[in-house]
C-alpha cells in the first residue's frame, strides 16, 4: 500500500474543510456527479465522530465520510438530509477520496484504519459501503466482500451510476 505520506495527520472533519473536500471530490469522481455541499454537510452534522480528513503540510489530501446506518437500507447518492436510523446495525463508509497528488502514499489506508477504530468503538457487527467506479478490488484489500442485494437495495444502487457493488465487512474481534 505504499509508504505513508510525511507529516500525515488524520483529524475529525470540520465544516471549514468542506471546500477542500469538495475540490478533491470533484476531481476523483468521473462516473457520477459529485455530491452537493449540503449533502456532505448533512452527513458531517449527523455523525461528526465518523468523518475525517487526512492533512499533509497543512492541506487536506483526502477524506472519509461515514455514519451509522441500516445494512438493509443504504442511502441513495446525494441525499440532502442525512437521518440516522434509530437502531443502526452497521457503520456505513459513504465516501473515501484521495487527492491525485497524494495517491500511493498510504492516505487511504490511514483513513480506513481510523474508520476501523470507530467501527470497533461503536461495536457494530459490520461495516458496509457501495464501491463505485469499479473500486471493489480496492475495498477487498480492506476485507470488504460483495454481498447479494434485494430489489430495494438494487434500486438505491442505481443512484451511484454504473460499475457499483454493495460490500460488507464483518467487525474484527
Amino acid at each position: 500500500m505504499g509508504t505513508v505520506a510525511q507529516n500525515l495527520t488524520i483529524l475529525p472533519m470540520a465544516e471549514t474543510d468542506l471546500a477542500q473536500v469538495l475540490a478533491i471530490q470533484s476531481v476523483c469522481y468521473t462516473e457520477v456527479a459529485p455530491e452537493s455541499r449540503e449533502s456532505i454537510r448533512s452527513k458531517l452534522q449527523a455523525s461528526p465522530s465518523t468523518c475525517f480528513v487526512a492533512v499533509s503540510s497543512g492541506a487536506v489530501v483526502g477524506y472519509l465520510i461515514a455514519f451509522p446506518s441500516s445494512f438493509e437500507n443504504p442511502p441513495t447518492l446525494n441525499q440532502e438530509l442525512c437521518e440516522l436510523p434509530s437502531k443502526p446495525d452497521c457503520l456505513y463508509l459513504h465516501d473515501l477520496a484521495i487527492s491525485p497528488s497524494a495517491r500511493g502514499l498510504g492516505v487511504g489506508a490511514a483513513l480506513v484504519a481510523k474508520f476501523s477504530e470507530q467501527l470497533k468503538r461503536f461495536r457494530f457487527p459490520r461495516a458496509s459501503l457501495i464501491a463505485v467506479q469499479g473500486s471493489a478490488v480496492y475495498w477487498e484489500r480492506f476485507g470488504f466482500q460483495a454481498v447479494d442485494v434485494n430489489d430495494q437495495i438494487h434500486e438505491k444502487l442505481r443512484s451511484y451510476g454504473e460499475r457499483v457493488v454493495y460490500m460488507a465487512r464483518e467487525m474484527e474481534e
